[in-house]
């Protein structure tokens, strides 16, 4: 015959005891009258989740069965009842019948050596643990130690996992036990591991007492998160040194700068994390290890693809184009570039920076470019030193970290516009980056260990030549002149107008201009020897062409007279000294 099951939430009951139970959730009411009624028992047993109503499949296959002893109906409709429980009972064929639990329950025959002297020791032991606890703040037995020493034993074990709080897991092992003694060794281990723990808040609550002379609140809060970590073997300092360590290891530094990053890894280890230096020491070893130290890219030169890139970017400037090609042949028989620095020197807008890319896409190489306009102050180049706060590394260096190589293009814009105050001559600084017998052992403030800048591809851009005569013999001057203005027209039915189109959501396709419109924009609406008004005035004419088509490219052909039209609207009345400027010009 199948017995009611009653399902319990955290509560474990072991026989022999008499239970208050008080019930509210409807299911579990009418379970229990029903059994009450039938004159059957009822067995206790506790599931997996706290929600109701619960499946059989939640039920622990472990319980307790008893006699009901009242059920007292109360005014709100919940119960409260008295069972006494007889017996442990396996549980099988859980099934849901008519509204209730229902299963086969197989008695657990329990062997009776309460009376041997081995299991009054291992009881007499679980006592004295517990008088232990008494001295914690988290365990508050001190009342109920004198009943419990004289508790039957079903007494005993139940009240000892109650107060305990020990899980339900354990609880149906203990419940499950075929012996008293095995039960009680059980319960020892629990009561062990209960001591154990109160030790380890014991050892944290004084190391945060320690911490309580500083009076500040969240360095208290750090410390005792520290303590808890470190006694769960999870400190994240420590850690933290570790991980340190390992990335110091596995990094292929050079022999210095591994010895650096030892010796500032032991001092980090013996400072406080909240101590500021100790910070800096972090900050430090983690730009140390940024750096690309060996890190380099391997790429073949061709001489052939280097030509072919330079002529498909840049239109004309050939003497210049032959000098680039010169130098890059250089390179590639003594698989080094040391030797003279090239600068590029020429009007607004004739293509130096962008020569510069193209350098670097031919040769297969990162690019990065550093505007030197308006710097007065060495640490641009050399850093500060790690000591002060907000102190980083210097420019050059903080190009090499973004590129993550050690022989990028790094183009040093704008060189003839640096200046010169009290804070240090940036000048001198950089002759020692562009002169090849001193770079290779360039220090940096910050970093404080030598850094080979041999490999770094430096090309300096400039608009005239109002540079030192020392700066001017580190580079060798190349002179980008001016377009012609054939030039400039290969140049825009090559690159400009493309390029405007696309800014300006045109179709190129529907551009129609020819190369005599072309001249004419050039020697009426500019005065430069670059492109970059040309673009200008090539952008204003299809901006100009779209609001009189009300945003649609349709297809147009830009004759002169239509872009003296658009172009006299959009530049009022400076059009006709534009123009007359022009023909005094020729």
């Amino acid at each position: 015959m199948k017995n009611y099951i009653l399902p319990l939430r955290d509560l474990v009951v072991h026989p022999g005891l008499t239970m208050p139970i008080y019930l509210d959730n409807p299911m579990s009411v009418d379970c229990l009258k029903t059994a009450s009624s039938f004159g059957q028992k009822i067995v206790l047993a506790p599931q997996h989740s706290l929600s109701y109503p619960t499946s059989p499949d939640d039920i622990y296959d472990t319980g307790t069965i008893g006699d009901i002893i009242q059920v007292l109906n109360l005014p709100d409709g919940s119960v409260h009842s008295i069972v006494r429980t007889t017996d442990a009972v396996k549980l099988s064929d859980i099934k849901m019948v008519d509204g209730f639990f229902m299963g086969d329950i197989t008695k657990i025959e329990l062997l009776d050596d309460s009376e041997f002297e081995q299991t009054i020791a291992i009881r007499d032991r679980i006592i004295e643990n517990l008088r232990n606890l008494t001295s914690t703040k988290k365990f508050k037995i001190e009342k109920i130690y004198n009943l419990v020493r004289n508790y039957p034993l079903p007494a005993f074990v139940d009240s000892i996992i109650q107060t305990l709080g020990i899980d339900t897991d354990t609880a149906i092992k203990i419940l499950s036990a075929t012996t008293w003694r095995e039960k009680l060794i059980l319960l020892l281990e629990q009561v062990n591991l209960c001591a154990e723990t109160a030790k380890i808040e014991d050892n944290i609550n004084r190391r945060v007492h320690q911490q309580m002379e500083n009076g500040r609140r969240d360095a208290i809060l750090q410390e005792k998160l520290r303590a808890i970590q470190h006694e769960m073997g999870d400190d994240d300092d420590e850690a933290d040194s570790a991980n340190m360590r390992k990335k110091i290891e596995n990094a292929n530094l050079p022999a210095d700068v591994m010895d650096k990053a030892h010796a500032e890894w032991k001092r980090m280890r013996t400072m406080s994390p909240m101590s500021q230096e100790g910070g800096l020491i972090k900050n430090y070893l983690d730009e140390l290890l940024s750096m690309p130290w060996n890190k380099s890219t391997q790429s073949p030169i061709d001489l052939q693809n280097a030509r072919k890139i330079l002529d498909s970017e840049h239109s004309g400037m050939q003497p210049v184009k032959e000098r680039i090609l010169e130098h890059i042949a250089v390179m590639k028989k003594t698989g080094t570039h040391r030797g003279s620095i090239l600068c590029f020197v020429g009007a607004p807008g004739v293509g130096k920076t962008s020569l510069c890319k193209s350098i670097a896409t031919a040769l297969g190489r990162k690019y990065q470019r550093i505007s030197l306009g308006g710097i007065s102050d060495e640490s641009h180049f050399r850093g500060h030193r790690k000591t002060y706060i907000g102190a980083q590394t210097g420019r050059i260096m903080d190009a090499l970290k973004r590129c993550k190589t050690n022989n990028p293009v790094i183009v040093l814009d704008e060189i003839d516009k640096m200046g010169r105050d009290w804070r240090g001559d940036p000048e001198s600084a950089l002759l020692e980056i562009l002169d090849p017998e001193q770079n290779k052992t360039f220090r940096d403030h910050y970093l404080e260990v030598d850094f080979d800048l041999s490999n770094v591809l430096f090309i300096a851009t400039a608009n005239s030549l109002n540079m030192s005569s020392a700066l001017r013999d580190r580079m060798e001057i190349i002179n980008v002149p001016g377009y012609s203005e054939d030039d400039k027209v290969q140049i825009a039915r090559e690159h400009l107008i493309k390029r405007v189109a696309d800014e300006n959501g045109w179709d190129v396709n529907n551009i129609i201009i020819s190369d005599d419109a072309i001249r004419h924009i050039i020697r009426n609406y500019t005065s430069e020897q670059g492109v970059r008004n040309l673009q200008r005035e090539l952008a204003t004419l299809l901006r100009r062409q779209l609001l009189a088509n009300d945003g649609s490219d349709e297809k147009t052909e830009f004759t002169i007279e239509k872009i003296d039209d658009l172009l006299s609207i959009r530049n009022c009345g400076d059009v006709g000294h534009k123009i007359g400027f022009g023909m005094r010009a020729q």
